[in-house]
């Protein structure tokens, strides 16, 4: 099997040198491509440069990206080369990006390093795209695997979420997890099924083999 995994965060461009990011050290994405990798399938890994995860990763062929815009180029390009049966979108990426900064004054500015010494920046920030609502439209055979941080509400908000993302972007999975939902990972299956996970080691071995019992069912 042919399965692709994003990990680590994204970032949008403040000015040349400066970013908007989110936290994330692509330990689980990594740590889960190698796993797949390790079971047999091949694996593409998809890593945001700012992955501070640095445990050894052996078997997936490990691809860069910068901006969600880059990631979803390298998905596009892959969509088109081969046959994806499956994709965990693990990544944090970023939620907003820049649409336009100004001085104290209300100039606009387009500098490619905006001036640090001055009375503050104003940043006016809009939607970064979402991958996920692009990926069945590029992947429409594949199972597609999304995940669900949330840190406020309960847990019956987290799973609400949950559900939403499944029904909005048509998608076979979700893993929920953050302060909302508490201890561990929910892995959450159309209708209403959801199985608990105490932590990523178990989460990864159990997102192997429903891989793995998914493709002998379709195969067979």
């Amino acid at each position: 099997m042919k399965v692709i995994v994003t990990a680590g965060p994204s970032y949008e461009p403040i000015d040349q040198v400066r970013r908007l990011t989110n936290f994330s050290t692509g330990e689980l994405g990594l740590r889960l491509a190698e796993a797949l990798a390790q079971s047999g399938c091949e694996v593409w890994c998809l890593r945001g440069v700012g992955a501070t995860y640095s445990g050894p990763v052996a078997g997936p062929h490990l691809l860069p990206f910068t901006t969600n815009d880059d990631l979803l180029a390298t998905l596009t390009r892959l969509s088109c080369e081969h046959k994806i049966h499956a994709l965990f979108h693990v990544a944090a990426l970023a939620d907003f990006k820049v649409r336009q900064v100004q001085d104290a004054a209300g100039h606009v500015l387009t500098s490619a390093k905006f001036d640090s010494r001055g009375d503050g920046l104003t940043l006016h920030l809009e939607p970064a795209r979402k991958i996920l609502r692009e990926l069945r439209r590029l992947f429409p055979q594949s199972l597609l695997v999304g995940w669900k941080y949330e840190l406020t509400g309960t847990r019956a908000d987290a799973l609400d979420k949950a559900w939403s993302q499944l029904r909005d972007n048509h998608t076979n999975a979700c893993v929920v997890n953050g302060r909302a939902w508490g201890e561990g990972f929910g892995f959450c299956t159309p209708p209403h099924q959801v199985e608990e996970l105490p932590g990523k080691t178990e989460l990864i071995a159990f997102l192997v083999e429903w891989l793995r019992e998914r493709g002998a069912r379709s195969s067979g």
